[in-house]
């Protein structure tokens, strides 16, 4: 909050510009200033309303009052002097988003909108674009306005990645979403496959990996055909890392093929099998037969390239590479094993310009957010590489 104060606040030279009585004023808001930075609100309180009596045309003294009440949690009272600064001094920096945040803070929605829009999208101090996101999300969601809320929660989770708050906001927000949305589908359909498929991969994103395979054998004893269940099955068992368990995905990924022949994540998942068991021509096959089905595959595009190289192939691999760094720029991955084809095939120059784009990716990582259920396996660096 220390930093809202410097925000908000002008300086003591402001604050005692032309008072009636230098000394005075100068010693009150001395005062004031020494409670304030103490966190002695109610001194800081009772010394800024003295300076607002002696001095009401002072706009500084308005908004710096305004800004005890607030930082007192005395909402509805910042109100009054934080719109008198205003008319005093319209131009007064922050004061509109700190009076949006009280308006916010009592109820008043509507009316808050507007500043707590400009102090999120227009404020470049962290600190007040933070505050004011968490207010506009609120003030949307009692306004009803629930699809502007998710907007602004998701803005808020990109530009605060690791900020508890704000994930606590935003996951309070999707999982209300989440409930609702089940809770319909359930009373509208209870026995549907949606409604069992809805319930496997609710379980999938939350770990509860047996609970979302029984899940989605209730599908497929509806409907013994129906695409995308056995390969759903198939990536509920590798996301639960148990070794016993692949040759039972193995046998879903399998299954899905039989079902459907052209779903690509489930050739590519089989390659992915066969790749980390050493059988590189088997995986070969199946990545290629992916990228027949679906050619802007990037995932398959780094899994053959790599293979290739495996295969001392980099005369093979790198139009793969190249192809999968097009289709997704942002893929450290792609960037590592295309920097491996050049070196194998002597381009130094090459090499470097792909290393020095891998490390940047990787240095950008850290606010890079995952899906909750990813649709495949993602092509990683191997361990002994990084």
């Amino acid at each position: 909050m220390r930093t809202l104060l410097v925000l908000v606040c002008s300086s003591l030279a402001a604050l005692i510009a032309q008072p009636p009585d230098p000394a005075g004023m100068r010693r009150l808001a001395q005062e004031g200033e020494q409670a304030l930075s103490e966190r002695r609100y109610a001194d800081a309180a009772a010394a800024y309303d003295k300076l607002r009596r002696l001095d009401p045309a002072s706009a500084e003294v308005h908004a710096r009052l305004g800004l005890i009440y607030f930082q007192q949690g005395r909402f509805n009272q910042a109100i009054a002097p934080l719109r008198q600064a205003l008319k005093l001094k319209p131009s007064l920096p922050n004061t509109d988003v700190l009076l949006a945040m009280c308006l916010s803070e009592t109820g008043r929605f509507e009316e808050a909108l507007p500043g707590l829009e400009k102090g999120f999208r227009r404020t470049a101090d962290p600190v007040l674009k933070r505050m004011s996101g968490l207010h506009l999300q609120r003030a949307l969601l009692g306004l009803g306005r629930d699809a502007k809320a998710a907007e602004v929660a998701l803005d808020l989770t990109k530009s605060y990645p690791d900020d508890p708050e704000v994930l606590y906001h935003a996951s309070r927000l999707f999982a209300n979403y989440a409930y609702l949305a089940m809770r319909r589908l359930t009373d509208a359909a209870p026995e549907s496959v949606w409604r069992m498929l809805a319930s496997g991969e609710i379980h999938e994103s939350q770990g509860n990996y047996e609970l979302a395979v029984a899940a989605y054998r209730e599908v497929l004893a509806k409907e013994p055909t129906r695409p995308g269940v056995y390969y759903r099955i198939g990536r509920t068992l590798l996301a639960g890392r148990d070794p016993a368990l692949l040759p039972e995905a193995r046998r879903a990924f399998e299954m899905e093929l039989r079902n459907d022949p052209t779903n690509a994540n489930a050739a590519y998942e089989l390659g992915e099998l066969d790749r980390k068991a050493g059988e590189l021509d088997a995986a070969r096959s199946r990545f290629e037969a992916a990228l027949r089905h679906d050619p802007n595959f990037a995932e398959a595009a780094i899994a053959v390239g790599r293979t290739l190289l495996a295969q001392d192939k980099p005369d093979l691999a790198l139009p793969h590479l190249r192809r999968a760094a097009s289709l997704q720029p942002g893929n450290e991955v792609a960037y590592y094993h295309l920097a491996q084809a050049y070196r194998k095939l002597g381009d130094a120059a090459g090499q470097q310009k792909a290393l020095a784009e891998f490390r940047r990716l990787r240095e950008q990582r850290a606010a890079h957010d995952s899906p909750l259920l990813q649709d495949v396996t993602r092509q990683e660096v191997d361990s002994a590489a990084k």
